[in-house]
């Protein structure tokens, strides 16, 4: 029989005095490197610093906002069956161990975002980075992927851009559809093109990736069949498999076997659609929960190391808080002023809204209980964005001048150390010929100038801190490994993706035709994977051996369309709260979907509308145009076919941004317009939530049982074990 709200909800207990001490001290530590920070002023300030501002403020969060706002605000009910209890298939929906799909879902969500983008932000200084990685992600992108997960699984695991065309309405909903889609295969082209450049011609990073495949596999098996719910057996046997991996591809790459690993960017385009449409068509237990949950040690235990490492060796934060490129707007790295570019460069790791397709994809289709949104959409954000906090750290405990070297383009800092000496002290800083070629030696690299895209800056910080810590010898080493990982990372977002880009395909196409409403429908899930990959791959293709179409066409407007993909899932979170009887709690998701929509859509304006060509897509278009008619060839084109190519790219990504800022306007309009109606009346309103139906699982809220949630367990087992000797 249902019960009353109150104990279906089961909210905490009062807090105790050892409890209240507990989380003075660590709103103590926060407060205390808050304040180190805002007020330093010339004086050195150590990364630790940062870590401790960090980690304060995520374990606030998690204990006290996130607490109120799952039991509070959403009503998380222990006793109302999940989607994947209720249309368990053994194929899409799966109740999962909640220690699994933690790690599912942070490997999903934590693609290049959190690694690429605070490494980029870094030119403007650490503290913009900071502030915002922080307070965004407390009060934004964590509560959007927590809020996003709960109201899919109570709509059966519904895609985002279905669930705004059910709530807001056909015409708002039809534009959240066609622009979550297209930013999702661009998400996905983008991601898979880091992946290429991460691993090609790296026979270490390619053999260790690769047989996280059959580890995972096995894991799968284990699980289900060999040991079922023997989650920590499994979990000792992969890490135990994973390590060796890991010091197997080093041996691998200096063996005669390294031939064999040392694929071409064209192979891996291969390799890569090939995997990502398998693994969106076998079960989830099978190969994505497993080997995203392996994956989940490797990152959350390098993040933990160089935390570990930061405290150890204490390095110095050599970037200035606020550097003079955050007032003048014309950064080497990108060009564009702190307002709005350093928010949009940041994206994932503060708000992203790839997350909001992944809490609306595969996760709600697995979660065994509403009770466990907290520790999985809340709480893996807050994963990911100590990992932006650790990757903002790697990029500024370097020397700038080796920082700009690194990230500004082969056309301004030049192709030799003397010329990129030279433009660095131009841009304000200083670094010497020799230090410049020092730093490439120390990493066994034969340059590290004009390294861009984030990546090999973030493995050079990484570098420095476990060689302070292991020696200088090992330098080299925690480089490549560095780079491998962070391949690793990215790839488990791909995979993931895929699947959720072929659930929303499935659902734009279930509006036509019924039968594909059924994601495990065999005959639509095979030709959705096959569109979606084929999409993306082509994209990937057509980058890969054109160094300016295909993907690299639609890398600037990567950025933006993630953040406008965040505006969508706010504002069907907004709706949702406010139809389901919610609207004192509406500020909630409004105050973060103000915020977004105003940032994101002002730089789409500049990227539209600016006067100056290193920003506003159209500008450049018609500074390279006037330079095909003059017959002049201007950098970063070679030749005149460049020329034409980077016209075309700026015509289309200037389209591209205005399409989308329009569709996301036209959603925000409608959302708001539902959110009135609503109320001003109230009974015209419906809601598409799935009916209640009592849950039989019992699993505990959070990672570590409660002593209540382990007695409803004992309880539970013992009257299994009755029923069967009844039977």
């Amino acid at each position: 029989m249902r019960t009353a709200e109150g104990p279906r909800t089961a909210i905490p207990r009062k807090a105790t005095p050892r409890t209240i001490v507990i989380w003075t001290l660590v709103a103590l530590v926060g407060a205390a490197g808050w304040s180190v920070l805002a007020l330093s002023r010339g004086e050195d300030v150590s990364a630790a610093w940062m870590v401790a501002a960090a980690l304060g403020s995520y374990a606030i969060a998690y204990r006290f906002y996130a607490k109120f706002i799952a039991y509070r605000v959403l009503r998380v009910d222990r006793t109302r069956a999940t989607p994947a209890e209720r249309l368990n298939n053994g194929i899409d929906f799966h109740p999962t161990d909640r220690r699994v799909l933690l790690g599912h879902h942070f490997a999903a969500i934590a693609g290049a975002g959190p690694l690429v983008g605070p490494v980029l932000a870094a030119q403007m200084g650490y503290l913009p980075g900071t502030v915002w990685i922080i307070a965004g992600v407390v009060f934004a992108g964590a509560v959007q992927d927590m809020v996003v997960l709960f109201f899919s699984t109570r709509r059966d695991g519904r895609s985002l851009g279905q669930m705004a065309r059910e709530e807001i309405g056909p015409f708002g909903g039809a534009a959240a559809l066609i622009a979550a889609f297209v930013i999702m295969i661009v998400l996905l082209g983008v991601l898979a093109l880091v992946v290429v450049n991460a691993l090609a011609q790296s026979p270490w990073g390619t053999f260790s990736i690769a047989m996280t495949v059959p580890i995972a596999l096995l894991m799968g098996f284990y699980l289900r069949v060999l040991r079922p719910g023997r989650v920590s057996e499994v979990s000792l046997i992969g890490v135990a498999l994973l390590l060796l991996a890991l010091v197997a591809g080093r041996w691998v790459a200096e063996s005669s076997w390294a031939g064999a690993f040392t694929l071409a960017p064209a192979t891996l385009v291969v390799w890569l659609v090939a995997y990502g449409f398998i693994a969106s068509i076998l079960p989830v237990w099978m190969l994505l929960a497993p080997r995203d949950y392996l994956s989940t040690f490797m990152k959350i235990g390098t993040i933990v190391l160089l935390a570990l490492g930061v405290v150890i060796a204490l390095p110095t934060l050599r970037m200035d808080a606020v550097t003079d490129f955050a007032r003048r707007g014309d950064g080497p790295v990108f060009a564009g002023s702190l307002f709005p570019f350093v928010f949009i460069t940041i994206a994932c790791g503060a708000l992203s809204g790839f997350h909001a397709l992944i809490s609306s994809g595969t996760t709600p289709k697995m979660i065994q209980k509403e009770t466990q949104v907290r520790m999985i959409g809340y709480g893996s954000m807050l994963m990911e964005s100590s990992v932006a906090v650790m990757a903002l750290v790697a990029a500024c405990i370097i020397d700038p001048g080796l920082y700009f070297a690194m990230n500004a383009p082969s056309g301004v800092v030049g192709t030799t150390v003397q010329s990129a000496s030279e433009a660095v002290r131009q841009m304000g800083y200083v670094i010497s010929p020799d230090d410049l070629a020092a730093a490439a030696r120390r990493v066994e690299e034969q340059t590290l100038l004009s390294r861009t895209g984030g990546a090999p800056t973030l493995a050079v910080g990484v570098s420095e801190i476990f060689s302070k810590v292991t020696g200088g010898g090992l330098r080299a080493f925690w480089y490549h490994f560095a780079i491998m990982f962070e391949a690793l990372f990215i790839l488990t977002a791909l995979d993931a993706g895929t699947r959720v880009g072929r659930f929303m395909l499935q659902d734009m196409l279930g509006n036509i035709y019924r039968p594909f409403r059924n994601v495990s429908w065999k005959p639509g899930l095979v030709l959705t994977s096959a569109a979606v990959t084929g999409l993306w791959g082509y994209f990937l293709w057509v980058g890969v051996h054109e160094p300016l179409g295909g993907i690299n066409q639609l890398f600037p407007i990567f950025g933006i369309s993630n953040q406008l993909l965040a505006a969508v899932a706010l504002a069907v979170c907004t709706t949702l709260l406010v139809k389901s009887g919610r609207l004192k709690w509406a500020w909630i998701t409004g105050i973060p979907l103000a915020w977004d929509a105003t940032v994101t859509l002002t730089a789409s304006w500049q990227k539209v509308f600016s006067s100056d060509p290193r920003v506003g897509f159209f500008e450049q278009r018609s500074v390279y145009q006037d330079g095909i008619d003059a017959g002049k060839v201007l950098p970063p084109a070679k030749d005149m076919d460049d020329m034409h190519t980077i016209v075309t790219n700026s015509t289309v990504d200037g389209v591209l941004s205005a399409v989308l800022a329009l569709l996301i306007v036209v959603v925000i309009a409608d959302a708001a317009r539902v959110c009135v109606r609503h109320v001003r009346r109230p009974a015209l309103s419906t809601l598409s939530e799935a009916p209640y139906v009592e849950s039989k699982i019992v699993a505990p809220a959070g990672l570590i049982p409660t002593q209540e949630e382990k007695a409803e367990r004992r309880e539970a087992e013992r009257d299994a074990v009755g029923a069967g000797q009844d039977g």
